[in-house]
């Protein structure tokens, strides 16, 4: 039993060495550095479409305050001429 315990934690820790290797490897960090840009490119697009909605928003805001303003500004007219 003993045997077996240690021959799984050497071929574990023998695996995690090798898998260190190969994920510090040349073309794994060709791998990274093309995931990391395609990560960036699509942070960059949300960051745009978030703009778009900013300023949609804030024209909406503004027109719905002026037709505020313009309902109130009738209101008081009604209430001056009635």
């Amino acid at each position: 039993m003993v045997f077996g315990k240690f021959g799984i934690f050497a071929l574990g820790t023998l695996f995690g060495l090798e898998g260190v290797k190969v994920l510090s490897s040349k073309d794994a960090k060709k791998v990274y550095a093309h995931c990391t840009a395609g990560v960036l490119r699509a942070k960059d697009n949300l960051l745009d479409q978030v703009t778009v909605l900013r300023e949609n928003c804030s024209d909406i805001y503004a027109e719905a305050k002026q037709i505020n303003e313009d309902r109130a500004a009738k209101e008081a007219d009604n209430l001056i001429e009635g």
